[in-house]
C-alpha cells in the first residue's frame, strides 16, 4: 500500500490540496577546485562514547567526491571513517596528518 502524500526533504507532510505533489528538488553541485574548497578539520568526541575522530568538514560537490576524498585520507591515515552529509569522518585524532595532506594536495584551510 502506497502513501498518497509521501514526505518528503522540506519538511511537508500533508496537503488538502488535490493537486498538490510531492516534486524532488534536483539540485546539481559541482565540485569546487581543491583551490577555492574552504575545508574545516576538527576533533570532535560528542556522541562517540568518548572516542575520538577526526571531522573534515565545509566540502562543496558532488557525494561522489566526497566519497573519493574521504577514501583518499582514510588510506594516508590508515583507519578506518565515513564520508556523509559533506563531512568526512576519520576515526582518531589523525589531525596532525590530514592537514598537511590537504594542504600538499591544494585546499586550503578554513579559519
Amino acid at each position: 500500500m502506497s502513501k498518497k502524500n509521501k514526505p518528503d526533504t522540506r519538511g511537508f507532510v500533508y496537503s488538502t490540496d488535490p493537486d498538490f505533489s510531492f516534486e524532488a528538488a534536483d539540485e546539481v553541485v559541482e565540485t569546487l577546485p581543491p583551490a577555492q574548497q574552504k575545508l574545516r578539520v576538527r576533533l570532535e568526541t560528542k556522541h562517540r562514547a568518548g572516542k575520538a575522530v577526526t571531522l573534515v568538514a565545509g566540502f562543496i560537490g558532488t557525494e561522489a567526491d566526497l566519497e573519493s576524498l574521504g577514501k583518499q585520507l582514510k588510506n594516508f591515515c590508515g583507519t578506518g571513517g565515513s564520508a556523509k552529509d559533506a563531512e568526512i569522518i576519520v576515526q582518531g585524532d589523525q589531525r596532525a596528518k590530514i592537514l598537511p595532506w590537504l594542504i600538499k594536495n591544494g585546499y586550503k584551510q578554513s579559519k
